[in-house]
């Protein structure tokens, strides 16, 4: 018995989200940052930087930063570095003084996924 070209058409339609490309179901991951995660730093940081699997979304994403007395580190606003798409930097608004620190992390990737994360390092 042959199959028709519409029951052929309705197979390959369905079995077609199978074999997408992953960059179209991927969300931003964080794949490195600085300080790094553990990290105990000698010289306090004036920001911190966050790099991502793919471009994000500057207006939705950002970081808040909790220290060594669980206080909340006041920083300026997160923006996108302009070369690359990938890159978030959070500007600090005072030098961290020496302690641990918790990092809390939020993108919107451009294709609209959203992905979040914590860390921790410290201030020697």
């Amino acid at each position: 018995m042959a199959s028709s070209a519409p029951s052929r058409r309705l197979v390959l339609l369905l079995l077609a989200p199978a074999f997408a490309t992953p960059a179209a179901w991927a969300h931003a991951y964080l794949t490195h940052q600085y300080p790094a995660a553990n990290a105990a730093v000698t010289a306090a940081p004036q920001a911190l930087t966050l790099n991502f699997s793919e471009g994000i979304e500057p207006g939705f994403s950002g970081a808040t930063i909790t220290g060594p007395q669980q206080e909340s580190i006041k920083t300026r606003p997160a923006k996108r570095n302009e070369q690359d798409n990938t890159q978030l930097i959070i500007p600090l608004e005072q030098p961290l003084k020496p302690g641990a620190y918790m990092v809390d992390w939020h993108v919107v990737s451009v294709d609209g996924h959203k992905t979040k994360g914590k860390y921790t390092f410290s201030v020697k």
